[in-house]
C-alpha cells in the first residue's frame, strides 16, 4: 500500500497520532514528577494538575481522530486499525490519569520503591510508543517497517519488566504490611501502574498489526 497516496486531503491520522503520542509522554512525564516529588504538596497538585491537562489533550485529539473517520473516504490504514489504535492509545492516557487520581482518592502518604519503578517503566513504555507511533507514516520503507517492530519489542521487554516488578511489590506487600487499609490503597495503585504497561503492549500489538498488513 502507498501510504503518500491514500491520505486524506482533509485529514492527517498520522499527525494526530502523533499529537497523542506526544500527550501521553507528557502526562507520564507529568505523573512521574508527582511521584518524585510526592512529599511536597505544591508540587504533588502541580503535576497533578499536568497529568489532567495531558490527559484532555489526548482526549480530544481522540475526539478528533474518530469524528474524522465518519467524514473521511480513504484512510491510509484500515478504518479499524485507526480506530482501536487511537482509543487504545486514549485508554493509556486515562490510565495515567486514574493513578493520580487513585492516590489522592485514597489519601496515600508516602511512595514506595515498588510505585518508583513501576512509574518509571511506564514511562519508557510510553516513550517507547510514542517512537513506534511517529514511523508509522514511513512503514512502507522497509528499513522504518523494521525499526518500528523493534520498538514493539522493546515495549513487550518493559512490560514483562513491570509485570515482575508488580509480582514481587504484591508478595513484598502481603508479607510485611500489617495495615489493611494500607494493603487495600497500594494494591491497587501497583495494579493500575502495571496495566498502564499492558495497555502500552496492546499498542505495540496493534502497531505490529498495522506494520504487518501495509508495509
Amino acid at each position: 500500500m502507498f501510504f503518500g497516496k491514500l491520505l486524506p486531503r482533509d485529514t492527517n491520522f498520522f499527525v494526530l497520532f502523533d499529537q497523542h503520542a506526544d500527550h501521553i509522554v507528557s502526562a507520564a512525564q507529568a505523573f512521574s514528577n508527582l511521584v518524585s516529588n510526592y512529599n511536597n504538596l505544591e508540587l504533588r497538585q502541580k503535576f497533578h494538575e499536568q497529568v489532567n491537562r495531558s490527559e484532555g489533550a489526548a482526549d480530544r485529539v481522540t475526539h478528533e481522530v474518530n469524528k474524522a473517520l465518519h467524514k473521511t473516504f480513504i484512510t491510509p490504514i484500515d478504518r479499524e486499525q485507526i480506530h482501536g489504535l487511537i482509543n487504545t492509545m486514549d485508554d493509556v492516557a486515562d490510565l495515567i490519569q486514574d493513578s493520580a487520581e487513585t492516590m489522592a482518592l485514597y489519601d496515600v502518604h508516602h511512595m514506595t520503591e515498588e510505585i518508583s519503578r513501576l512509574t518509571d517503566l511506564s514511562v519508557k513504555c510510553c516513550e517507547r510508543v510514542r517512537d513506534a507511533v511517529k514511523l508509522l507514516s514511513r512503514i512502507a520503507e522497509a528499513s522504518t517497517a523494521e525499526a518500528a517492530l523493534k520498538t514493539c519489542d522493546e515495549i513487550d521487554k518493559l512490560e514483562s519488566d513491570a509485570d515482575r516488578v508488580m509480582r514481587a511489590a504484591m508478595s513484598k506487600l502481603f508479607r510485611e504490611e500489617s495495615d489493611v487499609r494500607e494493603v487495600i490503597k497500594l494494591k491497587a495503585i501497583y495494579e493500575l501502574l502495571e496495566t498502564i504497561t499492558d495497555k502500552c503492549e496492546d499498542v505495540a500489538n496493534l502497531i505490529e498489526g498495522v506494520i504487518l498488513e501495509n508495509s
